[in-house]
């Protein structure tokens, strides 16, 4: 989380036989959709961090997207956040975080899919104060999706006491959304209207992974204004 980025002339670091590395960027939601699942397993590795706006040449070898995450073990790349964490499930069964229930790993697809659209209002409507009422009000509807679906599990997390693949999937998101209230208490989750989606909120902050990849509220709010403003600062606190 502490490196400095790499960007356009930047050279490639070194990679040992055995080592796990993984591209990052340290603001990226997507990204720590993998870091909370390396830090939830406990798995050793190295972090190439990415300026994602001077792009090293050598980055496009690893992901011809050029996006983050990308792990990298040997000879063998993944990109794509849902296809590193899979594969980290995968090669690293240990405190294993994808239900063996097909119904509910059928359930948590869904949950991965309608998260979308509480992304689309954080890029988009939540933004813009001429669509920021229109925002609100959707987000709402949007939470009801999770009070309900939360309503349906033991709890308190989807994975019931310890979190599931779909907690990380849709965390990042979540996390940033009360810096985002700062502008509007109404963008917050309501306790009042939505208690088992406040009790999730308190109990991922518990998660030890959760704990370790956290990013202080100040600074997350610093970059996405510098993400607004057009020049972002990857590496401010560094």
């Amino acid at each position: 989380m502490d490196v400095k980025s790499s960007r356009v002339g930047s050279p490639l670091p070194p990679l040992q036989k055995t080592a796990l590395r993984i591209y990052s960027m340290r603001f990226c939601p997507y990204a720590q959709r993998t870091r909370l699942v390396l830090a939830h397993k406990n798995i050793p590795y190295e972090t190439v961090n990415i300026d994602l706006s001077s792009k090293p040449s050598w980055f496009f070898e690893k992901n011809p997207l050029g996006t983050v995450p990308v792990l990298e073990k040997g000879d063998k790349i993944i990109y794509e956040s849902t296809a590193t964490c899979e594969w980290l499930d995968d090669v690293y069964p240990h405190n294993r975080l994808t239900p063996s229930d097909p119904y509910i790993k059928a359930r948590d697809r869904m949950i991965l899919e309608y998260y979308g659209k509480i992304t689309g209002l954080f890029y988009g409507k939540l933004r813009k104060d001429d669509t920021l009422e229109e925002g609100i009000q959707e987000l709402q509807t949007r939470y009801q999706f999770f009070e309900d679906e939360l309503a349906r599990r033991e709890g308190p997390l989807f994975g019931g006491e310890q979190p599931a693949m779909v907690d990380f999937y849709i965390w990042p998101h979540f996390e940033r959304l009360p810096i985002v209230a700062r502008k509007d208490q109404r963008i917050a989750v309501n306790v009042t209207s939505f208690p088992r989606l406040a009790r999730w909120y308190s109990a991922m902050y518990k998660v030890p992974a959760i704990k370790a990849m956290e990013v202080d509220p100040d600074t997350q709010e610093y970059f996405l204004k510098t993400v607004v403003a057009g020049a972002p600062d990857f590496d401010y606190g560094l």
